[in-house]
This record gives structure tokens, sequence and C-alpha cells, in this order.
């Protein structure tokens, strides 16, 4: 069995970010993960763009995928989001890539894009790896 499917296997049980907010499991390897979230009326906010939680939601669940894409259960110790364009809607995807990875401890940074390549938003976030 690949990366992509023992990630989409082991993250099915992640309700809240598979069926509630409906993100998807693109692509998988080792410290990399590529998710998407196609956008709806519920995911949006008074002001008529995406809601930023959906977006967070999105990039950490992105980095779960990625990090914990060995036999090892990685957990999220800080993560700090910068919003840089307003979602108005549509496909959203989300890129995680390792910047180090330690024995206890591991880098990441998530970039999401909107459907015309525009960063929406960058996440840094370290984890801990049990």
């Amino acid at each position: 069995m690949d990366y992509l499917e023992r990630a989409r296997r082991k993250f099915a049980g992640d309700i809240y970010a598979t069926e509630t907010t409906g993100i998807i499991v693109e692509a998988a390897g080792r410290d990399y993960a590529k998710c998407s979230l196609e956008t709806g009326p519920q995911h949006m906010n008074a002001a008529s763009a995406v809601m930023g939680g959906a977006i967070f939601t999105l990039a950490d669940f992105t980095f779960a995928v990625a990090a914990n894409s060995e036999e090892m259960n990685t957990v999220s110790l800080t993560s700090s989001i910068t919003y840089l364009s307003a979602a108005r809607g549509g496909k959203l995807t989300a890129e995680a890539n390792c910047v180090r990875s330690g024995r206890n401890t591991c880098h990441f940074i998530v970039t999401v894009t909107d459907s015309e390549g525009r960063v929406i938003a960058s996440v840094s976030t370290t984890g801990f790896r049990k």
C-alpha cells in the first residue's frame, strides 16, 4: 500500500476534517501532503470570504497528514498562520513540506492557495513526535 492510500485510510477517522469540513487528501509522501477543500456557503463568513477557521483547519489537517506519513504519531506543538489574501470561495489547496525533522520534533511550512494559484495563507507548524 502506498503513502496516499495509507494516509486516506488513517485519516478517514478524522470526521471533522473529512466529513464536516469536506477536506480531501490528494497526495501524500514522506513528510509531504497535499489536501484540498471545495468551499461552499458553510465555509463563508459575514464578509463573504472563506472563514479563517476553515483555512486553518485545511492547513492543520494537511500538516497532520504530512507529519504522520510514517508509522510515527506526531501532534502539533505550535502553529502560526498568516493570512495573505482573502479567499472568496472555490477550491483551496494546501501543501505541507517538512523543513526540519528531528528525533522528537519536526517543523513544517504549509502553503494554502486558491484555484488561481494565489497564496491565501502561510502556516508554520512545529510538531512533537511521540
